[in-house]
């Protein structure tokens, strides 16, 4: 097994509980292994601080999982899958949820979502990536689905070395997966939606959303829906936008399942179409942003802001006074206070008086590990616009 000494003071993050190791921490190796194998992790000093699968082709070097005298076999794997779902379960969690988290479930790069009786499944680094077929038997035997898809046609499997891939891993999985969700039901693709075909995790903020929906609404990078679906039922019209013309297909067939006929659609790039609405003379009661993340990197940060920035100043321009302006960021290169201050900015620039309704954050099926702020990304503001 592989032995990887940190350098003099990198062991403090590790030790309170960050899982990532990265390669410039390193002050030697010692011992021989396969790549994705399991490694020893120690501090300078020889002290033992855990293990978990190397990946040199990585700059996360190590993931650990296993602090004690664990191993990685099958029965652990099942303990943990079954520890992790019974806490969704717990919550009420019972349709459509995250069953698995990474990170905080102390699976690292392992994603696993739930849509009714079919799951879609991420495996985002080498050592999870080798373990598959083990993986899947454990999500069988937990949650005997009709089918598992497999969803690591993502990005950031490179990092890892590794192709993307996708596919079906179990069972049979059709086009479409009927879910409910806040009791509205959503037909989700597995096989071609973002992410593992639907944003889970903004369900709890979809719901609270119907408090402000009223009048007229804004729908702005809308997806398949969700956000429209939840204010439609307690506002008078909803437009829906998007630059997918197959993402707004989904939002009328959403919309049609549910006997929802005050939803409009417009096919078009939200920026763009923002300004038209502001130089038509137009204004909604409800304005609601819910872009992808503007930045994948640190380094992309500051550019991210000035995006957000901009959606923020045109979208707040639009809303009637008194009304709401929903906004929110999925990245967590841009830290919360950072995204604050950019409301701030966006308040001051177009003149209107702002304040604070509600502030939220991702839901309780994607809980964020405190030892590790990457797993805490997602950032939900409503702000009252007088």
């Amino acid at each position: 097994m592989y032995e990887i000494y940190l350098k003099k003071g990198e062991e403090k993050r590790v030790i309170a509980g960050h899982p990532w190791v990265y390669a410039n921490e390193v002050a030697r190796i010692e011992g021989k292994d396969k790549n994705g194998s399991l490694a020893t992790v120690r501090a300078f000093d020889g002290r033992y601080i855990g293990r978990g699968y190397i990946n040199h082709a990585s700059k996360i070097l190590v993931r650990i999982f296993l602090r004690g005298e664990e191993t990685d076999d099958k029965a652990l794997y099942h303990a943990r899958v079954h520890a992790a779902n019974s806490y969704r379960k717990s919550l009420g969690y019972a349709n459509c949820y995250r069953a698995v988290f990474a990170e905080s479930d102390l699976l690292p790069a392992l994603i696993v979502d739930k849509y009714g009786d079919y799951l879609a499944v991420q495996f985002l680094s080498l050592g999870v990536y080798l373990r598959k077929k083990l993986i899947t038997e454990v999500l069988v035997e937990e949650f005997s689905p009709k089918g598992i898809y497999e969803r690591s046609d993502v990005a950031v499997r490179k990092k890892e070395g590794l192709p993307e891939e996708k596919g079906l891993l179990y069972g049979e999985v059709p086009d479409l997966v009927e879910i409910e969700e806040n009791g509205l039901k959503m037909a989700v693709d597995l096989k071609n939606g973002q992410k593992t075909g639907y944003f889970l995790d903004q369900k709890e903020n979809r719901f609270a959303i119907r408090r402000y929906a009223r009048g007229s609404v804004l729908d702005c990078f809308c997806n398949s829906g969700g956000f429209s679906l939840n204010a439609a039922l307690s506002a008078e019209k909803v437009v829906s936008l998007d630059a997918s013309a197959l993402a707004l297909e989904q939002v009328a067939r959403n919309a049609a399942l549910n006997g929802l006929s005050n939803i409009e659609t417009v096919c078009g790039d939200a920026f763009d179409l923002l300004r038209a609405y502001r130089a038509r003379g137009e204004r909604f009661d409800l304005v609601i942003l819910d872009p992808p993340a503007f930045c994948k990197t640190a380094a992309e940060a500051a550019d991210a802001i000035k995006g957000y920035l901009d959606i923020n100043v045109l979208g707040l321009k639009l809303v009637k006074p008194g009304g709401s302006l929903v906004s929110c960021s999925c990245s967590h290169y841009v830290s919360r206070s950072s995204f604050e201050r950019m409301l701030e900015e966006a308040a001051r620039r177009t003149g209107r008086r702002v304040s604070l309704a509600e502030m939220r954050t991702q839901a309780p099926d994607h809980p964020a590990l405190l030892a590790s702020d990457e797993t805490s990304y997602l950032k939900f503001y409503v702000l009252r616009v007088e």
